[in-house]
């Protein structure tokens, strides 16, 4: 899913236009308070709000706290780009919150071709690598989720049993609105929806499902090298799977 950018109407509201100023800082202090309905964070006492102008309330004390965090990290001017969780705390708010059963349809399409189930046929040390890698967790979804996939024969798409894909569509939507947002970042990011709920259910670390899901990437480099663009896109990744790791830390 596409994360909105934060609310241009903050902006207009304090004096300031987007396009032209960025937003001054107008607070001193950050905290967080126990509200109905969760924690909600707060900017010198005020709640700030989310782009569709909903109070900034989270359903836990360390997720709102994740929250403030990045409000409290703030220099003279605000930086949208270096407030991620803010950002995702704003979509479970706003939007998720108004299409479940969309997002949920979006993490099921993952799983009906999940990077997981499409090794690669040659050369025989990458496919040794994935069949290393990967089955461990097409057997933990087996277990844990009760979500069977069968990995496909060449590159050629396998469809998967729809009794599997409407189990995970299913185990996303008995998520709350926050972690369903995180569930749903998470998926594309790793181009699987069974890494995505390891990472939800904290199976494993955020580095290392990240490296689970770039192993042909990772061959490649080890072959070619590494550009300065490529690593710096690899590098962004990497910190939005270790966001989504601290963000369902926060909400469990």
């Amino acid at each position: 899913m596409h994360i909105p950018p934060l609310d241009p109407n903050v902006a207009a509201r304090k004096g300031f236009r987007e396009s032209e100023e960025r937003l001054k800082r107008f607070w001193k202090a950050v905290d967080v308070a126990a509200v109905e309905g969760g924690w909600a964070v707060r900017l010198d006492g005020r709640t700030p709000r989310t782009p569709a102008h909903a109070p900034m309330v989270l359903p836990s004390q360390a997720a709102a706290r994740l929250v403030s965090d990045e409000w409290a990290a703030q220099g003279e001017f605000l930086d949208p780009a270096t407030m991620p969780a803010t950002r995702l705390a704003s979509t479970a708010i706003d939007r998720v919150s108004q299409a479940r059963e969309a997002v949920a349809d979006e993490v099921a399409a993952f799983a009906g071709s999940d990077l997981l189930c499409y090794p690669a046929e040659a050369p025989s040390s990458l496919v040794e690598r994935q069949a290393r890698e990967w089955s461990p967790w097409r057997a933990w979804a087996a277990t844990e989720l009760a979500v069977h996939l069968e990995p496909a024969e060449g590159m050629l798409h396998r469809p998967q049993d729809p009794a599997a894909v409407a189990r995970v569509r299913d185990l996303a939507l008995r998520l709350d609105d926050f972690a369903l947002t995180g569930l749903a970042m998470a998926t594309p990011l790793l181009g699987s929806a069974v890494l995505a709920f390891a990472l939800q259910r904290a199976a494993g670390r955020a580095d290392a499902l990240f490296d689970v899901s770039r192993l042909d990437e990772a061959f490649q480099e080890e072959r070619w090298g590494i550009d300065a663009e490529n690593a710096a896109r690899t590098a962004a990744r990497r910190e939005e799977a270790r966001l989504l790791e601290r963000w369902f830390a926060a909400l469990a």
